[in-house]
């Protein structure tokens, strides 16, 4: 996998406080998730399955550098007339984490968290996000830059501070509507875990629903390498990768991470 990552005003009444109930994929319990999973280990090939490594940190602590997964192809694949009645296939929701073709380069491939689906308002203010009016709630964040950045934390009230790629700058162009972005149809806005170092949809515009290959099911290997030693492609940069892994395989693969599922994380509201 390309790398994914990266470098890098008026307060808002909230609604009332409601319960908020978090669940996980709900179509798929966790049975049928190791069923799957089991299922395409044996079965799979490239059109059901793909394997990838995360080289950055843009989704720590979701998804560390290192962690080696396989992507479910299925999820989101067009149902057929009789498929869609026996796959649980799906449109990407609030929450999930998806695998897509970075759309300013299709030969990279990226993962973030769905942030906003076709019709959602979105927005940041110091840092949190809202959807349509609502404050998100997501444990799943962390802000690991101690210096503010007006763009990256008041998105998108705050000029641009930086030199922003074409789909960006045509979607602050065209998708603002009283200060907050909408999410046009066949499209998703998309962000990072560690939120303060992703370069994502603030800074390169939408995914295009055709770009989404699919969601990550599994850490089926995670090892402790650097971002130069996964995404570096000089000889010496894969030899000294490999005398790395020769010498240190046992005690830098994360035990603890191996055969770990993947879900996505969804609440109520």
């Amino acid at each position: 996998m390309k790398p994914f990552s990266d470098r890098g005003k008026t307060a808002v009444a909230e609604p009332a406080a409601t319960p908020t109930t978090v669940h996980t994929d709900p179509p798929r319990g966790t049975i049928a998730e190791w069923a799957i999973t089991i299922l395409l280990l044996l079965f799979g090939t490239t059109t059901l399955v793909q394997a990838f490594v995360i080289p950055t940190g843009s989704m720590e602590d979701t998804l560390l550098i290192g962690d080696h997964l396989l992507v479910d192809k299925l999820a989101y694949a067009p149902s057929g007339n009789v498929s869609k009645y026996i796959l649980p296939y799906q449109e990407p929701k609030h929450g999930d984490i998806i695998v897509f073709r970075y759309p300013v380069d299709i030969s990279q491939t990226f993962v973030k968290r769905t942030i906003g689906v076709p019709g959602d308002h979105i927005k940041i203010i110091n840092q949190q996000i809202y959807r349509n009016g609502i404050k998100l709630n997501e444990p799943y964040v962390y802000h690991k830059n101690p210096y503010p950045d007006s763009f990256r934390d008041n998105f998108p009230s705050s000029e641009p501070n930086l030199m922003l790629s074409d789909p960006a700058r045509e979607m602050l162009a065209n998708n603002v509507v009283n200060g907050e972005v909408v999410v046009p149809p066949n499209s998703f806005f998309a962000m990072g875990d560690n939120r303060d170092n992703s370069l994502d949809s603030r800074y390169w515009g939408f995914v295009p629903r055709a770009n989404i290959i699919g969601k990550p099911l599994i850490i089926y290997w995670s090892y402790d390498a650097n971002t130069e030693s996964l995404a570096g492609t000089s000889v010496n940069t894969l030899v000294q990768h490999f005398i790395d892994l020769g010498e240190h395989f046992f005690t830098k693969t994360r035990w603890n991470r191996t055969f770990r599922l993947i879900h996505g994380y969804h609440s109520d509201n």
